[in-house]
């Protein structure tokens, strides 16, 4: 049985993925009789290494990754698990990257949604900018579950998850991915 930080992150991942693919649809049921000039999106291998090894006292899981057609869109994505000790409230780590370079009106939507800022007991979001790159932090105080999602370079989403973990780790976290190295990627 997958570790529940695992299972969350595979449902954000295809979250994202079935979130672009509709997107996708949209923009080809719109525009039929238009050229489709956006650019492909990367094969996974590219972004694989940009996945970083495990922080000391962690493991990490074997990095997995995706190029699949979807509806005559492609969609690549990749995911990385990181772990410490064992057992339901051992803190996690999930990092997912997706490369949304087929669909610019989806980066302008997700990205826009992310000027709105809230707080209650329950936790926060909040909007956040990491290395001039916009971004959204949330976090549900409960189940001690943060969240950071990045857009780097204007296509690619980094998603980083922690379980059981102060959400102050998440810029650690951000720390250990080379940002510069992905959007250079191309």
């Amino acid at each position: 049985m997958k570790p529940p930080a695992r299972v969350c992150s595979l449902a954000r991942a295809g979250f994202f993925a079935l979130a672009l693919f509709t997107s996708c649809a949209l923009c080809v049921a719109r525009a039929q009789n238009e050229p489709i000039l956006v650019p492909d999106v990367v094969d996974y291998q590219k972004l694989l290494p940009v996945l970083p090894d495990a922080p000391p006292g962690w493991t990490a899981d074997k990095p997995e990754g995706s190029t699949e057609d979807a509806g005559g869109f492609r969609i690549t994505n990749v995911h990385r698990d990181y772990h410490k000790g064992e057992g339901d409230k051992a803190p996690s780590a999930a990092i997912s990257i997706l490369d949304s370079a087929a669909n610019p009106d989806y980066v302008t939507a997700t990205t826009a949604a992310w000027n709105n800022n809230s707080e209650s007991t329950e936790g926060y979001g909040k909007s956040v900018t990491i290395d001039g790159n916009p971004g959204f932090e949330a976090f549900e105080r409960e189940s001690k579950h943060a969240a950071l999602w990045v857009m780097i370079a204007n296509r690619y989403f980094l998603q980083i998850e922690l379980q059981n973990q102060d959400p102050k780790e998440l810029q650690e976290w951000i720390k250990r991915i080379d940002l510069k190295k992905l959007a250079a990627i191309k």
